[in-house]
């Protein structure tokens, strides 16, 4: 008698590191249980977005994002994505200062990326970011504090994060926010790097910018959620023990680069901090959020709950 799996449908990015991380689930390297996983691979603004609906089961998410999810979603304790001192870049197709900014136009690749909420608290740009969603605003933050003398305030245009390094290069914005493998290739563009916002994030706090992670939907049940998060951390496992065989499903999805490229794309964003957050990267979490709702970029303080 075959019993029917519990079907959980997985979202994430199809970039290098995700593939990597995903591998084991999606070509059957390990034994999923009562589990059956259903993968959809789009981009992670589109997944931030498709998160508030609650209609996948696990999906990637940026942080900033899962600050508006967490009545229906919890963090999965692994599959952090974790910038250790490098992170989102800002590019310019001419060298540029962080003043330079003002007034210019910049290509973001999403207003619920973690990336732009980075941009906002190095740029101190504290005007609200709004965010829609289904055609719907999302709350909008208070104004808290004052407005510091340095802040800096440029035009923010959303492109798609694949696109934005052609779309700096044609001169169609200023700058470009870019995320993934872009922060490899951007100088194939002849482009300029104004800042690593994930240097700056290390200097200014001392932290690691964490980026994304795995959510899990609350309705699955406090067993169900500790037996997809286990079975997602196995999978991450599964890759770093057969690294030569994950990232070669990986390399399908690294645009532009080649096998050392992308090994060390890979290198940069599924490692220890991918196991599991662990105390460091937790106190990471929560000083971000923190900060971004400080500073108010934020409606509410983020209340955060790991699993795992």
């Amino acid at each position: 008698m075959t019993t029917e799996k519990t079907l959980i449908r997985v979202g994430h990015s199809p970039d290098p590191d995700d593939a990597f991380m995903f591998h084991a689930l999606a070509n059957d390297k390990i034994d999923s249980g009562p589990y059956q996983f259903v993968h959809e691979l789009v981009d992670i603004e589109t997944l931030n977005r498709r998160a508030f609906t609650g209609e996948l089961e696990l999906t990637a998410v940026s942080l900033h994002g899962y600050a508006y999810l967490t009545d229906r979603y919890a963090l999965c304790a692994c599959g952090a994505s974790m910038g250790d001192g490098y992170g989102p870049m800002v590019v310019a197709k001419t060298p540029m200062t962080r003043e330079d900014l003002a007034g210019k136009t910049i290509a973001i690749p999403g207003t619920l990326t973690t990336a732009n909420l980075a941009l906002r608290l190095w740029l101190k740009d504290r005007r609200p970011i709004e965010h829609k969603v289904a055609g719907v605003v999302l709350p909008q933050p208070a104004a808290r504090g004052a407005a510091v003398s340095d802040s800096v305030h440029p035009n923010y245009v959303v492109v798609e994060f694949d696109q934005i390094l052609e779309f700096v290069a044609a001169g169609k914005a200023d700058a470009g926010l870019i995320i993934h493998e872009g922060q490899l290739t951007y100088g194939n563009q002849g482009l300029h790097l104004v800042r690593d916002l994930g240097e700056w994030w290390m200097e200014d706090t001392g932290l690691p910018l964490p980026l994304g992670g795995n959510a899990i939907r609350k309705d699955l049940g406090a067993e169900g959620m500790k037996e997809v998060t286990r079975l997602l951390k196995e999978s991450i496992e599964y890759g770093l023990k057969h690294r030569g065989e994950a990232l070669g499903h990986a390399l399908q999805y690294g645009r532009d680069l080649d096998r050392s490229q992308a090994d060390k794309f890979v290198g940069m964003y599924v490692n220890d901090w991918t196991i599991d957050f662990g105390e460091r990267g937790r106190k990471a979490v929560a000083t971000l959020l923190q900060r971004g709702y400080e500073e108010g970029l934020l409606p509410n303080p983020v209340e955060l709950e790991f699993i795992g």
